[in-house]
């Protein structure tokens, strides 16, 4: 009897298991965007949206692949600068970075910032910087944010400008580096890798 039990209870524990494997947290999956220039490791199916930002007189193409798995939402936003606009890209890049800076009362000198690599589609590793930022609390909800720029030459010599990002929205404050270390959001930066 006791055996049985044991084995009705070792077979309930490992469907438990396998279920679990299917659930949204952790159905990873590998998507490809070749007119972005990237491939990425999303926990879940992404959503797709594009427009037009207007900037300088111009209009500027942005596209963002985003999902959304319980308190988090990590996104891939990429702008697109054809070969003209390509001198755009250090500005456009500033005002980004400083609009997001901003609003966790931050900037680029003063925000907790650890060295990181990521890699190229031809397996070369390269230097960036993630910046771990927690936005003002509102007293019952608490937002922290791991987030990585990364600029790439196309090959029209135009310019792509990749955001990196996990938003992760709770009612208590934790620590972001260690909380954003976790396998669940690394392997997310760890996986994406530029043309």
């Amino acid at each position: 009897m006791y055996k049985l039990v044991l084995q009705k209870l070792g077979v309930f524990l490992a469907s438990v298991i396998l279920l679990s494997a299917c659930s949204p947290k952790l159905d990873w999956r590998i998507v490809q965007a070749p007119q972005e220039g990237y491939s990425a490791l999303f926990p879940g199916k992404p959503e797709k949206m594009e427009r037009r930002l207007p900037y300088q007189n111009q209009e500027i193409a942005q596209t963002l692949e985003a999902v959304k798995i319980e308190n988090d939402i990590y996104s891939v936003s990429t702008i697109h600068l054809s070969g003209d606009q390509a001198l755009l890209a250090p500005n456009l890049l500033e005002q980004l970075q400083s609009n997001l800076l901003n609003r966790a009362n931050v900037n680029l000198d003063s925000a907790v910032s650890v060295n990181a690599l990521y890699q190229v589609a031809n397996k070369q590793r390269l230097a960036t910087k993630d910046y771990f930022l927690e936005f003002k609390s509102t007293g019952t909800v608490e937002q922290l944010m791991r987030v990585r720029w990364i600029t790439r030459i196309r090959p029209d010599n135009g310019v792509w400008i990749y955001q990196i990002s996990v938003l992760h929205t709770a009612p208590a404050r934790v620590d972001a580096i260690k909380f954003f270390s976790e396998e669940a959001y690394s392997n997310f930066f760890d996986e994406f890798h530029p043309n």
